[in-house]
Formats: C-alpha cells, structure tokens, sequence
C-alpha cells in the first residue's frame, strides 16, 4: 500500500513534542536553581567584603603643596606611619649618584618616586627588619650615616630614597601605591 500525503505517522510527532516540553522543562529547572544560588551566594560574598570604615582607610590622600623642599611629612596609612618627603635637587642629585651603588635591596630613585614628579618620595615608616618606625622624618632627629633615616631599634640605615643601606634590614621601606590627583594632592592606597 503506498503512503499518501494524509498518511502522517502519529506517534513521531508526539515523540517531538515530548522531547521539546521535556527540554523546556529542564531549561526552567536549570534557570531556577541558577537564580537560587545566586541569591544565596551574592548576600554571602557581600557580607564578607570590608565594610565601609575599612574602605574608607584604604585611600588617604595628601595635600603636598604645604610640604617645602627637604621636608618630610607625617601621616598614617591603613594603621601604618606614612612618610611623604619632598626632596631638595641636591638630595635628587646625590640619591642618583648612589644608584649603582651596591645595596641590600637595589633599586634607583626612579623606581621609587613617579615619573611625572620625581622631588616626591612616598614610604611607609616602617622599618624592615622588625616594625619599628626609623627616626629622620622630623626636624633634629637622627638620621644615619647616608642622611635618610635610622632605626634606632637594631641600627639599619636608609638613605634619602628609602633604601637599606647598612644594618640588618633586609628591604628597603616600601613604597605605597601611589598617584598624583592634582599637582598639590596624592592619593595613597
């Protein structure tokens, strides 16, 4: 017997539409699960993100206009003393000359100050070998053998630039992130 046009077969098409409703139905199921753990997982990740006073303290920013020549300016930064410094041309002129100087930890001035404003040092004040806060920020205070600063805790020597040179500190004082706002304000962090 030979099929016609109105032969259509029946079950193939029930078959096609089972598999489509089937589809649709892990789809939806899929699509549920996905918003439900997303509605689990967004409020959690959320609550253990720093709260808005940590945030806040993850920036500082600095109004360097007031800072003079050899100057060096005080502040803190996440809970750590915060050394700005404006250093004089003679204190540029000597930290270059000691560039290739051999040190602990060598690094030039360059890479410790911004290139668009290399007379401004940024460091934290902590010392490297122990934590304690080097003397030579404020006027009258030791400042070591290179005329930078001096831990008085255990006798490490930085130069102007912030770099070891004499004493056990392995590192030199570290250099925040830093970036220039304005041409009188930085912002640290």
């Amino acid at each position: 017997m030979a099929s016609t046009g109105a032969d259509i077969n029946t079950t193939d098409i029930a078959s096609e539409e089972g598999v489509r409703r089937r589809d649709w139905i892990h789809i939806a199921a899929i699509s549920t699960a996905a918003v439900g753990a997303g509605g689990v997982i967004i409020p959690l990740a959320t609550q253990m993100g720093p709260t808005a006073e940590v945030r806040a303290t993850s920036t500082t920013k600095e109004n360097i206009a007031a800072i003079e020549a050899g100057q060096t300016v005080k502040d803190v930064f996440r809970g750590q003393p915060l050394f700005v410094r404006r250093l004089t041309d003679a204190e540029i002129t000597a930290a270059k000359a000691d560039d290739g100087a051999n040190m602990p930890d060598p690094q030039t001035l360059a890479d410790r100050t911004n290139p668009t404003n290399e007379a401004v040092l940024v460091t934290l004040g902590v010392c490297t070998h122990l934590g304690c806060v080097p003397l030579g920020a404020a006027e009258g205070e030791a400042k070591g053998d290179f005329g930078g600063y001096f831990c008085p805790c255990h006798g490490s020597h930085y130069d102007v630039a912030g770099r070891i040179r004499k004493g056990p500190a392995p590192k030199n004082l570290v250099v925040p992130d830093f970036a220039f706002k304005s041409e009188t304000v930085i912002r640290v962090g």
